[in-house]
């Protein structure tokens, strides 16, 4: 499994490394032919498809240093870092479009004549690329926030830059130079909806918030069932990084032998990675009417067992 979970991340690794380059040349391109065109629609798609390229360079770093191991220092890893890299992404991606909306409200209030042709041709190019480069990412964007910024940078372009195809159309059959700029600004408002959904789950991981999705309630039924689980409290779940989520509680059990008190432990850590995903979980047993020196109580020297599964 780990293996397996290695060669995905290499081989979405070089498809970034392959995506990178690719993007990073037709941002050249676009840019020089949207400005020699006077298209506001080439230029925005030209600084959206720039945001594609830090997008997926601070992907391929997030992947990359996720994948070196824990120190004395950092105990979870790296695993944040594509966290911030999704954060970093879904910031850019606003200022963009704060930056299109200036310079829309501009050419709409003074329209400048625009060469529909290479408009057109440019776009379609745009819409090909980010087309390819979204499905490469798309099955690794499932399960890892990092690349899911990246995949909705390609995605959202290739819709902005067939809405780029449109309006050059609209130009070149009726002449209404106004279609450019209008068009930047849904460009605009779609680069928005598209950051909207990264930034929240950014912030609510570095929040330590609960996994999206994810029923308290139910979690805490779930081990309240659990055979020998008195009570449950002190429960807290949070995500350290993509598919790494951890979960810490403290359970009331029976006065039990110590071998009952693992069965427990291991029963409710189990359902709780199943049903739930939470494969690092931490547990606390208080034991009622328990004794210091009953040798039968799951205690060791008057402490709580803490039992750890990593």
């Amino acid at each position: 499994m780990g293996h397996s979970h290695n060669n995905a991340a290499a081989l979405t690794g070089r498809r970034l490394m392959l995506s990178i380059v690719i993007t990073i040349v037709f941002v050249l391109g676009e840019a020089i032919a949207g400005y020699l065109s006077h298209s506001l629609a080439l230029v925005s798609d030209a600084g959206h498809n720039f945001a594609d390229a830090l997008a997926l360079i601070l992907s391929w770093y997030g992947i990359w240093i996720a994948r070196k191991p824990s120190t004395a220092q950092r105990t979870y890893g790296y695993h944040r870092v594509g966290i911030l890299a999704a954060l970093i992404n879904a910031v850019s991606l606003v200022v963009i479009a704060l930056l299109i909306f200036w310079e829309a409200t501009r050419r709409l209030g003074h329209p400048e004549p625009v060469q529909s042709a290479v408009m057109i041709a440019v776009a379609l190019v745009a819409v090909l690329m980010n087309t390819v480069i979204s499905l490469w990412l798309r099955r690794a964007a499932k399960g890892d926030l990092n690349i899911r910024g990246a995949y909705m940078h390609t995605l959202s372009d290739a819709i902005s830059a067939a809405a780029v195809v449109g309006a050059g159309l609209v130009v070149a059959f009726t002449g209404a130079s106004f279609a450019d700029p209008a068009i930047s600004v849904l460009i605009g408002i779609l680069i928005l909806w598209s950051s909207w959904g990264i930034l929240k789950q950014a912030v609510n991981v570095l929040l330590e918030a609960i996994p999206e999705g994810m029923d308290m309630a139910a979690v805490e039924r779930t081990i309240s069932g659990v055979h020998g689980v008195r009570a449950v409290h002190d429960l807290h779940v949070w995500t350290v990084g993509s598919g790494m989520v951890c979960g810490s509680c403290h359970i009331m059990v029976d006065e039990q032998s110590v071998r009952s008190g693992e069965n427990v432990l291991r029963a409710v850590t189990q359902e709780l990675e199943h049903r739930f995903g939470i494969a690092h979980t931490t547990i606390q047993v208080e034991v009622e009417g328990c004794e210091p020196n009953d040798m039968y109580c799951v205690t060791r020297a008057a402490e709580n067992v803490r039992y750890r599964k990593e």
